[in-house]
């Protein structure tokens, strides 16, 4: 025990005690009913993994490993002691996923039946009215593993070459080949699955051709061309494997006129969302209400970024055909409305792109029809305009009713991120998360998924928060207050389907760089495999807004039961070196 002074004023110092790391009392309980004369053997540990970490295929010989690798903190190597024992459970080896040697998700399957990562105006470094266009971004989009890059394609100044910028807005333009050649360099560092690049077209048709000429050359064997124009249904992420696929409309005419038209409005305000790094939380979706979106404005249609073109438009006619054979992913609606767009045809697979306002407004009069379009066509969902600061919207609308691109703009931070990220650990991290089956099938009254329907409770996820640690050395020790030790708190809760959304929070253990919380909560879920465990930990500030500790997000489907070491991530989604939390995961 260690002590550590906090100066108050000049002539007063106030002295705390700097605990060393204990087991809570649950796990001192656990050690000696796994162990023999203050040891626990291989034969022990085995019983303990089968029988309280669920681990049913573990073996003597996986025990005896985890013994073999703390010998150097004690003598006797044929066994743990409560020390060791302990930091086997706090320890990195010991993570909350499926420890799967990666992808074990059915990857033979049409891409229309994966969640896939997707990324918003990926080359912006900032805001979405005056930031720099840049290729740094995407290279760290794709380094997480994001699989969509959406590049927004414009004519340079000079018009005899092409950009990437967001139009109408006064961010600087960065060189289409250079955003290219990034993509081919770095598309399968993180996962061999393939990058789609979605183009948002503005060009002329003899730019369209340099355009078709660049990727060509770019991406050379690796990029994919569809045989036909059309299909009736999208290859597998495993067939294309280490492939770069392009998806855009169909090519239309560029006019000049279009840049001096009045910009959308849609612009221009304040973010009515995630605009804080934590301090407001995702609403939630609920059946035949979207209140929860204060300050949408849901008449008017957010068209900016992605701008409407039928696919009966006569303006195809001047596309170039060079340009067209490119496309693997055809995007456009039909004219009509959103009975139109919605229409499935069984010869053609397609994709259609809709606002999270457009998207909100259709679940409540279209949600099954939704459900019905994304189980064999491709929905991507996109930022409204008026998130000007680059911050997101809660993903599980989209996901819960079969939208395959979420698309998000991955340079910010906030809750909504969180969750983001959360979803793609999954599956090995790959950048595809097979959907449930639920949001495949049709029932025999053609019925289909409905997220906002009561359902019956199918599992209760039991929750303990034991302890955490390592803030000591990951912060400086002034950082959340200037007096004294930090008083933190957790927040533990799932994002979900409406019925399973919830939060739940600990009391603050005071002046305590080791916060010991031993709490249990449990949460019901109807919808597990499209539940998120989220966990976030943050500092009592009675004067202040309480200060950021430290998040996770977790997909249930892939949470291990059992005492588990839980990292915790900055605000940016970074790994802290030592920041953590023991807990406990227990379904019934």
């Amino acid at each position: 025990m260690s002590k550590q002074t906090y100066s108050v004023c000049l002539c007063y110092r106030r002295r705390f005690k700097l605990a060393l790391s204990e087991a809570p009392q649950e796990i001192k309980t656990l050690f000696d009913q796994y162990s023999e004369n203050e040891l626990m053997t291989a034969s022990n540990l085995k019983r303990f993994l089968i029988e309280v970490q669920r681990e049913e295929k573990a073996t003597e010989e996986d025990a005896q490993a985890i013994i073999d690798s703390f010998k150097h903190f004690h003598r006797r190597g044929f066994g743990l002691n409560l020390e060791t024992f302990f930091k086997f459970l706090f320890g990195d080896s010991n993570f909350p996923l499926l420890p799967s040697t990666g992808v074990h998700h059915d990857m033979t399957l049409p891409l229309s039946h994966y969640f896939i990562y997707t990324g918003h105006n990926s080359y912006l470094t900032g805001n979405q009215l005056s930031s720099v266009c840049s290729d740094i971004p995407i290279v760290n989009a794709l380094k997480r593993g994001v699989r969509v890059i959406e590049l927004d394609i414009w004519p340079n100044a000079s018009k005899d070459d092409v950009d990437v910028l967001h139009g109408r807005t006064l961010t600087t333009p960065v060189e289409l080949i250079r955003c290219l050649r990034s993509i081919r360099e770095h598309a399968f560092v993180a996962s061999e699955y393939p990058v789609i690049i979605t183009l948002e077209d503005h060009l002329t048709p003899d730019l369209q051709a340099k355009v078709a000429e660049m990727v060509t050359q770019t991406f050379g064997e690796i990029l994919f061309s569809p045989d036909s124009e059309s299909m009736k249904e999208f290859p597998s992420p495993e067939s294309l494997k280490k492939r770069i696929i392009i998806s855009t409309k169909p090519p239309k005419e560029y006019l000049e006129t279009k840049e001096k038209e009045k910009g959308d409005d849609s612009h221009q305000g304040k973010s009515s969302g995630d605009d804080e790094a934590w301090g407001k939380d995702i609403p939630s979706f609920k059946s035949g209400s979207i209140s929860d979106y204060k300050g949408s404005n849901l008449d008017k249609e957010d068209l900016n970024d992605e701008e409407d073109i039928y696919e009966s438009d006569k303006s195809h006619h001047n596309e170039a055909p060079e340009y067209k054979r490119l496309i693997t992913i055809h995007a456009g609606k039909s004219k009509g409305g959103i009975d139109a767009w919605l229409k499935v045809d069984p010869d053609k697979a397609r994709r259609i792109s809709l606002s999270e306002q457009q998207l909100e407004k259709a679940t409540i009069t279209h949600g099954k029809e939704i459900v019905r379009f994304t189980q064999r066509n491709i929905l991507r969902v996109f930022p409204k305009g008026t998130r000007i600061d680059s911050s997101n919207y809660n993903p599980l609308i989209g996901w819960s009713h079969g939208a395959q691109m979420v698309a998000f703009n991955m340079q910010g931070y906030g809750r909504s991120l969180w969750l983001m990220q959360g979803m793609f650990r999954a599956n090995g991290g790959c950048g595809y998360v097979k959907k449930p089956d639920f949001l495949l099938e049709t029932g025999p009254d053609n019925e289909v998924f409905d997220p906002k329907s009561k359902l019956p409770v199918k599992t209760t996820l039991k929750v303990t928060v034991y302890m955490g640690e390592g803030w000591y050395y990951d912060f400086k020790h002034t950082h959340f207050d200037q007096y004294s030790p930090p008083d933190f708190y957790a927040r533990v809760g799932i994002a979900g389907v409406p019925n399973d959304s919830i939060m739940r929070k600990t009391k603050a253990i005071e002046d305590n760089w080791l916060p010991t919380w031993n709490e249990v909560f449990e949460f019901p879920l109807t919808v597990p495999e499209l539940a998120l465990l989220r966990i976030e930990v943050h500092e009592y500030d009675m004067s202040e807004k309480d200060d950021f500790g430290g998040q996770t997000c977790l997909p249930v489907s892939e949470l291990r039961s059992g005492i588990r070491s839980v990292s915790l991530h900055s605000q940016k989604g970074e790994k802290y070196n030592s920041v953590k939390l023991l807990m406990r995961f227990e379904f019934h």
